[in-house]
């Protein structure tokens, strides 16, 4: 048997009902780009789950396409995006705001996540220069729910960020590529209808959460949704065979589907992360989503190493290393039941 792969959340496929679908509907003839019965089904249960008929619903291919594409269309050509030091178009995007343009202002992180307070402060430092003509005006923020740490935003939280964006005049984006695994952690106190209410866009992720690959990208901002099709098309996000995302998100968020395999994904990383402070292991962030960062011995991790691949962030203090272990809609009871002995027996 090979080594059990716990390092990311898209290893696998697709869920089976999802294959199941596209098999059945392989031979039928539909229009393409999206203009299909089954894009338009799929935008018009994420409305109803949202509870604004009035939103677009935009459906893409991947994480970065759709952070690239949403952002741009936003940003006039002198306009930055704020962004966690974490955040993912910081990171893991390979410059691709950047390449378009627009400039990305960090701020420090606490877990993944910044507040309004650093919001605001950046927009009072921009308002307050002398030289306003010479640096990018800041107007959009971009947040990840759950965040690059597994971490939530609560309640409370996000509606201070959005009051500070109304106040400022700056647009709220939400990439939304673990969404599920957020909106359905222990301790969550958010829903779809409340991000809608609180944002200007956002999207509900797929490829990380059972589907083959698809982002659905939802827009309230009228400013925004303006010529979003040809923008799409413009930067190569307008697939001709865009039922082929319809069909997947209409499979994935029928009968609560979505939300069932974020549960369970969120249940496999609990149990990990129950046995793992049992043996006294520390993490390097709390959360109660299916990413874990635990802190790891590296003589042990040595071990672990040879019948499980996680993803080693690194190197911590006193001969440790941070590793991340990921659950997701596809993880196998038995799995996680081998991770624990073998943690019952190395650790």
């Amino acid at each position: 048997m090979g080594k059990i792969d716990f390092s990311m959340d898209y290893c696998e496929g697709a869920h089976p009902i999802v294959l199941d679908r596209l098999l059945k509907t392989n031979m039928e003839q539909t229009p393409g780009y999206g203009y299909d019965s089954y894009c338009q089904e799929a935008a018009d249960i994420i409305k109803t789950m949202c509870g604004n008929e009035s939103l677009a619903v935009h459906f893409l291919v991947g994480g970065t396409q759709t952070n690239l594409i949403a952002i741009t269309a936003a940003l006039r050509p002198h306009q930055c995006a704020i962004a966690p030091s974490s955040g993912h178009i910081s990171t893991s995007e390979t410059g691709a705001i950047e390449a378009a343009g627009h400039k990305i202002i960090t701020v420090p992180e606490e877990n993944g996540k910044i507040t309004a307070d650093q919001i605001r402060q950046v927009c009072d430092e921009y308002r307050n220069s002398e030289s306003k003509v010479h640096i990018t005006q800041p107007k959009l923020v971009f947040l990840t729910h759950a965040t690059e740490y597994g971490t939530i935003y609560k309640r409370m939280e996000l509606q201070a960020i959005s009051d500070v964006c109304k106040e400022n005049n700056l647009y709220l984006y939400i990439d939304g590529a673990r969404l599920g695994y957020g909106l359905c952690a222990e301790d969550s106190d958010l829903d779809l209808p409340f991000i809608a209410k609180c944002c200007d866009m956002f999207y509900i992720g797929g490829t990380k959460q059972g589907l083959l690959f698809g982002e659905a990208l939802i827009i309230k901002n009228e400013k925004i949704s303006e010529d979003f099709r040809s923008i799409m098309k413009q930067r190569g996000g307008l697939l001709a065979k865009g039922r082929l995302l319809g069909l997947q998100f209409t499979a994935l968020l029928e009968n609560d589907l979505y939300f069932d395999l974020s549960r369970h994904a969120n249940k496999m990383a609990q149990e990990i992360r129950n046995r793992l402070s049992q043996k006294g292991i520390r993490f390097f962030v709390e959360n109660t989503t299916n990413q874990i960062f635990a802190i790891f011995p590296h003589e042990a991790l040595e071990k672990f190493q040879q019948k499980y691949i996680f993803d080693v962030k690194n190197k911590a203090e006193g001969g440790s290393s941070i590793v991340r272990i990921c659950t997701s809609w596809a993880t196998v009871e038995e799995n996680v039941q081998r991770l624990i002995s073998c943690l019952q027996h190395e650790l």
